[in-house]
């Protein structure tokens, strides 16, 4: 994975610190109601840091990068699935596992940007642990498409306005 470019593409992107978009906003509610989770996020990781596009269940805006499922998530092939974080070496003494927001479970499910470089992810958490079947994956992937074509489809908008100027059609 090509780091450099991947941080290219998302500040690109033009979402870093914007304010909430009921377009992503959908997603994270839908999200939370479809998989009975009490927090479900859209993160964009950055260089030190995951950003929160879209948060229902947590206060935080943003957490350290080094802290993150979500920072394990864009590394991997597949999507992260965590069933139980105080059981998994990799999480067991993080932050986030032993405090606040308590996190027993996590799915993290990559999205890519328009050059198909994986620039954060949608993702779920719950405070219990919980088993997460194929079905559950194939759906999850579903969702994390939807955020996809959300921030496809905001690259195309803008590329089309910077084409025909002011944004104003012929």
């Amino acid at each position: 994975m090509d780091e450099r470019r991947r941080l290219q593409v998302l500040c690109e992107l033009g979402l870093l610190d914007t304010p909430p978009e009921e377009r992503f906003d959908r997603i994270v509610r839908t999200a939370a109601r479809l998989f009975r989770v009490p927090v479900a996020l859209v993160s964009l990781v950055a260089e030190d840091r995951q950003w929160f596009k879209a948060r229902l269940g947590v206060e935080a805006t943003q957490t350290s990068r080094d802290v993150s499922f979500c920072g394990h998530a864009i590394l991997t092939p597949e999507p992260l699935v965590v069933l139980d974080a105080e059981q998994d070496e990799r999480f067991a003494r993080n932050p986030l596992v032993i405090g606040a927001p308590y996190v027993r479970f996590y799915a993290g499910h990559p999205v890519r940007g328009p050059e198909g470089h994986k620039v954060g992810t949608l993702c779920l958490i719950d405070h219990v642990p919980r088993r997460f079947s194929e079905e559950d994956r194939r759906a999850l992937a579903d969702l994390a498409a939807w955020v996809e074509l959300e921030l496809n489809l905001g690259a195309l908008r803008e590329a089309r306005e910077a084409l025909t100027g002011s944004g104003s059609t012929r």
